[in-house]
């Protein structure tokens, strides 16, 4: 039998071709932040995360990174790369103003928000005094902040867990987790 194709289903696969598109540029975003965060434009973030105790690799467990201090560095990569700027704007990774773009993230150390082995935000943490401290992906086609918990990944890989530790942030978590401690999560804000 041959499938009858109708606006419900051609709208269904427009939606999900578009959610796969914001997928790849998450993950694209990902790398970006993570590389940057080993060149001298992610010294400061660098030696934030050193600060808190961590050693590179559990910043390369986790994928941390950082975004610089341009307007635009993480979109015009991205752009470069041939990532749609639609795309960066449904993705929440760029905004659009009148006539101008910019970066989401600017000057932040970067913590990757994953499920099922997909990219679905971000939440970055100032560096200094900028405000908000912490800022996170705004609600997207694949990320929604109040239906899910940072490192809950990490959680549907171990076996046996009878409970969560829920903390506040993600510093949080990434600490407890180096030093061993199982089952710890974080609200997304």
């Amino acid at each position: 039998p041959q499938r009858e194709e109708g606006p419900g289903i051609r709208e269904r696969e427009a939606a999900r071709e578009r959610r796969e598109k914001i997928y790849a540029a998450n993950q694209a975003a990902a790398r970006y932040f993570h590389q940057l965060l080993w060149t001298p434009e992610g010294a400061k973030a660098l030696a934030y995360l050193h600060k808190r105790g961590l050693d590179d690799r559990d910043i390369r467990r986790f994928g941390l990174g950082c975004a610089g201090s341009d307007w635009e560095g993480m979109t015009n990569a991205l752009c470069q790369a041939g990532i749609e700027e639609q795309i960066l704007v449904e993705a929440g990774l760029t905004l659009r103003r009148e006539s101008r773009r910019f970066d989401m993230f600017r000057e932040r150390a970067i913590f990757p928000i994953i499920a099922q082995g997909r990219v679905l935000g971000f939440g970055g943490r100032a560096m200094g005094d900028a405000q908000p401290k912490y800022l996170n992906t705004s609600d997207t086609p694949v990320f929604n902040k109040r239906q899910g918990l940072y490192a809950m990944n990490l959680v549907k890989k171990e076996r046996g867990l009878t409970r969560l530790v829920l903390v506040e942030g993600y510093m949080d978590v990434v600490s407890l987790r180096k030093y061993g401690v199982p089952g710890v999560v974080a609200t997304l804000g």
